[in-house]
């Protein structure tokens, strides 16, 4: 190679490197159809193809390809997917992260025949794409000359292959923060509209418990008894209606910072036989196992409240027939007593992909109803008591959460110290 060439072809990859560098990472799909168009032109190719691995389908798509005749004729046939099991030059690339060329791509053994059949393809150079340290695609230059390409455009090939793993990555992160950004101002905005909501419901709701009260004394004055029952059932669902009002509220007030726990002394046990007795239903019962006193320090209005959003999570996923479990026992950790509260079901289990988000807010699963805030204000007051709030759920095994807090309260706090 003379001087002149090896200068020609040094200044070929810097102009392709800087105006790669030059593209906007705002969208992938845009930043890797722009970088397919640049090789294009650098290479002189017929058609340029920048694949990604899609590990659900297991397949190699063509997130950027050139718009030359060639890239458009592909995408018309649906030959920009390639499915990895189906092999050819472009998935070997991709499974073993050696580089392709090859001049007469009909007489490679395994390439895809709509490959050299339908686009006509005979010159083709390929090399890996990795994107943040991992192998994650192919860059492939095609053309319908056959001995089209050299040894010195697979090796500008994977010279640049660096770079476009390097916008690649960029542009995914920008993605990723985009996407971020509009979920936190969608969650915000749900946030305050709802807060906003439960206020108003509960000014509403404190007339309406008034007038349900003063119906109740009438109607026991002239003993009716079927009005009775049905007073019952109606207040029974507005103090349901007012607990999940102050959820929503205390979701506020968790954002703010004014979420505040009271410890004190009090027997778990017999507030565990309390909530079993409130919650339980004629279909499914809920039980209690452990001592018949276990007392510990803590608040008792919000540690109750755990545990029912707890039991009530539990016998929204088991079928009648069956039983909720509370069970309590006490073990020595480090040096300090600790209490755990398992709350047990017999329903089908948490799904997998559910696990990990099931604390957060809003994430339902299933057919239960509800908006998905009894677990994610469990874990927050297991949080406020320095205790910890896990799951086990074994495929079709049911669900067991655990509540695990210390007998002696919550630690101070540094700011009270």
């Amino acid at each position: 190679m003379s001087a002149m060439e090896a200068s020609s072809k040094e200044g070929r990859l810097m102009v392709t490197l800087e105006r790669l560098l030059e593209l906007p990472a705002a969208d992938l799909r845009q930043s890797l159809n722009q970088a397919s168009e640049l090789l294009a032109t650098a290479l002189d190719a017929d058609k340029i193809d920048i694949f990604l691995f899609d590990p659900s389908r297991k397949t190699l798509s063509a997130l950027g390809t050139s718009n030359t005749p060639l890239g458009r004729l592909q995408r018309s046939l649906g030959l920009d997917v390639h499915p990895v099991a189906n092999g050819g030059s472009i998935s070997d690339v991709f499974k073993t992260g050696d580089p392709h060329i090859t001049g007469h791509a009909d007489q490679v053994p395994g390439e895809l025949p709509g490959v050299v059949n339908e686009l006509g393809v005979r010159s083709h150079i390929a090399a890996p794409l990795v994107v943040d340290g991992e192998r994650r695609g192919v860059i492939s230059a095609q053309c319908a000359k056959p001995e089209f390409f050299s040894d010195d455009d697979l090796r500008f090939l994977g010279a640049v292959s660096h770079w476009i793993g390097a916008l690649t990555h960029r542009a995914e992160l920008v993605e990723q923060v985009t996407s971020a950004a509009l979920a936190q101002g969608r969650r915000q905005a749900a946030e305050e509209l709802i807060t906003v909501l439960a206020h108003d419901l509960r000014n509403y709701l404190a007339p309406l418990m008034s007038r349900l009260e003063l119906l109740h004394r009438r109607a026991e004055l002239d003993s009716r008894a079927d009005d009775l029952r049905d007073l019952d059932r109606a207040t029974y669902s507005i103090e349901r209606l007012g607990q999940l009002v102050s959820d929503l509220l205390d979701v506020g007030r968790l954002e703010q910072g004014l979420f505040e726990i009271a410890p004190a002394s009090i027997d778990l046990a017999a507030l565990a036989r309390d909530t079993a007795q409130t919650l339980g239903t004629p279909s499914v019962d809920v039980r209690v196992e452990g001592p018949a006193e276990l007392h510990i320090v803590a608040d008792r209005a919000r540690l109750r409240q755990a545990l029912e959003n707890l039991v009530s999570n539990a016998l929204k996923h088991s079928p009648a027939g069956k039983w909720v479990l509370i069970k309590l026992t006490s073990e020595l950790r480090a040096g300090e007593e600790y209490v755990h509260i398992d709350v047990v079901d017999h329903g089908a289990g948490v799904p997998p992909e559910l696990l990990p988000r099931i604390f957060d807010r809003f994430v339902t699963g299933g057919s239960a109803s509800g908006v998905g805030l009894g677990l994610y204000l469990a874990s927050r007051i297991a949080a406020a008591h320095g205790a910890t709030l896990t799951v086990n759920s074994p495929p079709g095994g049911g669900a067991t959460f655990r509540l695990s807090l210390p007998t002696s309260g919550p630690p101070e706090r540094l700011d009270e110290a």
